[in-house]
């Protein structure tokens, strides 16, 4: 079961696309998408990241910042990014230990779910099986946030 709306989401810290360390508290007073997914360059993934991408403009105009999280490792990711020209990070949670604390964790992989945190840490919306479209999902975010 995933963590419910109210609920301090929680600490993290793991490497992004490009080697830099990431942390939760890395986003003081901002609203952050934290959306899993399970593995680079599948289908589903790649419609979900090209949605964020093609709103990131929009995000970006609202403060809100967006993180993808996989089981991938970096250069999995990079090669990622680099097909799809993601302007977002994603974070490398190689160990799980990101989606195990987010509740997402599905054998090897994360499921695909997205977390909304609001600008006090606090998780404010939870997307996960039939309200999460993966073609339209940035776009379905940003019609909720505004």
């Amino acid at each position: 079961m995933t963590l419910p709306v109210g609920t301090a989401a929680p600490a993290f810290t793991a490497r992004d696309t490009h080697g830099n360390i990431v942390k939760l508290s890395d986003f003081p007073g901002k609203t952050l998408v934290l959306y899993f997914y399970p593995k680079d360059d599948t289908s589903g993934c790649t419609k979900e990241a090209c949605s964020f991408r093609d709103s990131y403009r929009q995000f970006q105009n609202q403060n809100i910042a967006i993180l993808g999280v996989s089981r991938d490792d970096e250069v999995s990711h990079q090669n990622f990014t680099r097909k799809h020209n993601l302007p977002f990070p994603l974070l490398a949670d190689v160990d799980g230990s990101i989606a195990k604390a987010y509740n997402v964790q599905k054998g090897d992989k994360a499921k695909r779910v997205t977390y909304v945190i609001d600008s006090l840490g606090r998780i404010a919306q939870v997307y996960e099986g039939e309200n999460l479209n993966t073609a339209t999902h940035g776009a379905d975010i940003l019609a909720t946030l505004r």
